[in-house]
């Protein structure tokens, strides 16, 4: 009916398309999610998107979205998280090269 969500990522300004964590959760066990992932990786690509992968848990989902072409990632394996200014002095104590 023209009335799909999909239709939005025509008209929308945006830069950043967001892999929800319902479908990070499961894609090393359940071949639809890992479809899904693989179709919006591809679509955010083939639309010049920067592509971020939420719930993150595990080193395995980590290098499946690395080796699909999702380069950014949050979740738990990363870090738990924690107030800003925690924050702050944890990225004060990186060296420089590593910020960069």
């Amino acid at each position: 009916t023209g009335y799909s969500s999909l239709s939005y990522l025509k008209r929308l300004p945006i830069d950043v398309l967001k892999i929800d964590q319902s479908f990070v959760r499961d894609m090393l066990t359940d071949r639809s999610d890992a479809a899904i992932i693989e179709a919006i990786v591809r679509m955010g690509q083939a639309l010049d998107l920067e592509l971020v992968a939420e719930g993150v848990e595990c080193s395995e989902q980590s290098q499946q979205l690395l080796a699909l072409g999702c380069k950014l990632m949050q979740g738990y394996f990363y870090c738990r998280p924690m107030p800003f200014e925690q924050l702050r002095k944890s990225l004060d104590l990186l060296p420089a090269l590593e910020r960069n």
